[in-house]
């Protein structure tokens, strides 16, 4: 995914967006303008990128370490996502629990 930043910055614009949306076709992505100061599209990416995550995973069979994971198995599974809230680093470490 190719996200450009500070679209609130219009006048300030460094690559037009035409280009930008450009090369991301060329290179496969998906493209979104965002801006941090606003917030706005910053939700909508994030869960874009989280949707195509879900679509290759569930098209694939997942590899860790020396095993293969059935994708059809995580079926089911559920991912919690954190939205608007701040999570420390420190804490997402311990939320994680692969075991890879």
């Amino acid at each position: 995914m190719l996200v450009g930043n500070k679209g609130d910055l219009v006048d300030l614009r460094m690559v037009p967006t035409e280009d930008a949306v450009e090369f991301a076709e060329d290179q496969g992505l998906f493209f979104s303008e965002t801006s941090a100061l606003t917030g706005e599209n910053v939700e909508s990416a994030f869960l874009k990128l989280l949707e195509e995550i879900n679509s290759v995973v569930s098209k694939k069979a997942l590899e860790c370490g020396n095993g293969y994971y059935d994708a059809d198995k995580l079926k089911g599974s559920n991912v919690d996502v954190i939205l608007g809230g701040e999570l420390e680093i420190s804490e997402m470490k311990k939320l994680s629990s692969c075991s890879c």
